[in-house]
């Protein structure tokens, strides 16, 4: 076998005749058949169809910033009448074998938390479940739930009260 591997500087293919000379740099061989020339170029797009334009304006009229008055009334006139006075009636009615209603014995739980722990402590048990209920009831509107909370807290911040606090908080004279 022989060293040297072996190079071919062209490839004929089998039947052609050898050509009389060897291609130039750059050149195609003559046996190479041509490329394919390129595909033609697609038919022009059809022409867009005419474009109707339509132009509106709106004259809007300023809408007036309702009154207190009226927002006090959109918000009072979302809670249904007849639910209200449910609730209010089921906060102060008593509950049978007890002769308590829930908005006493909540006022009475809130007075014993005033005279046990302190005045502060009678105020942050009534006042908070209060703001919750009137937070919710303003955001979400009244049901009967919502309103019989309300009925039963306010009751509930009655028993909080003292009317020696203002004196107490004015003078800091305590009774």
């Amino acid at each position: 076998m022989a060293d040297k591997p072996i190079i071919p500087s062209r490839i004929i293919p089998a039947g052609q005749p050898l050509p009389p000379r060897p291609p130039q740099p750059g050149e195609a061989p003559p046996w190479r058949t041509p490329p394919p020339s390129p595909p033609a170029p697609p038919a022009a797009p059809e022409a867009p169809p005419l474009a109707i334009q339509v132009h509106v304006t709106l004259d809007l009229a300023p809408v007036p910033e309702p009154t207190w008055r009226e927002r006090l009334w959109a918000w009072v006139a979302r809670i249904r009448p007849w639910q209200a006075l449910a609730a209010l009636a089921a906060a102060v009615f008593p509950i049978p074998f007890t002769g308590h209603s829930a908005a006493t014995t909540w006022a009475y739980t809130v007075g014993e938390a005033r005279d046990g722990f302190g005045p502060g402590y009678g105020y942050a048990l009534a006042g908070i479940p209060l703001a919750v209920v009137v937070w919710r009831l303003v955001r979400k509107g009244g049901t009967f739930l919502r309103v019989f909370g309300l009925a039963v807290f306010l009751v509930g911040l009655t028993g909080a009260i003292s009317l020696y606090d203002p004196v107490t908080w004015i003078t800091g004279v305590t009774p």
